[in-house]
């Protein structure tokens, strides 16, 4: 069974930036951070596979966003920068053994059997 526990997260204006942090109690090889706005689906926006560090971004956040993980502390990070109105959502980290495709952890929310409890990015214009 993993653990995950997030923190950040906040308010911000538009072109600011945010960190979110996401503690795991054991390691996977997949790793990931979605997000949820009010009516709509789930999304995944990037992962991070130990075994290789390969990483995958979403057209929506490729270039703003960065995913990291810190095997020391446990803990896998998103950067967020450039941030704007439509980023405003409850953020959430995954984690499960995985499927890969191509290389790189897959960012289907159906394929990740352990979550954070969520954080909420609110970005103002």
């Amino acid at each position: 069974q993993v653990q995950l526990v997030q923190s950040g997260g906040g308010s911000v204006q538009a072109g600011g930036s945010l960190r979110l942090s996401c503690e795991y109690t054991h390691s996977t090889n997949c790793m990931a951070w979605f997000r949820q706005a009010p009516g709509k689906e789930r999304e995944g926006l990037a992962t991070i596979y130990a075994t290789r560090g390969s990483t995958y971004y979403a057209d929506s956040v490729k270039g703003r966003f960065t995913i990291s993980r810190d095997n020391a502390k446990n803990t896998i990070y998103l950067q967020m920068n450039s941030l704007k109105p439509e980023d405003t959502a409850t953020y959430y980290c995954a984690a499960d053994p995985g499927y890969i495709r191509g290389g790189v952890c897959v960012a289907t929310p159906g394929q990740y059997n352990y979550w954070g409890q969520g954080t909420q990015v609110t970005v103002s214009s």
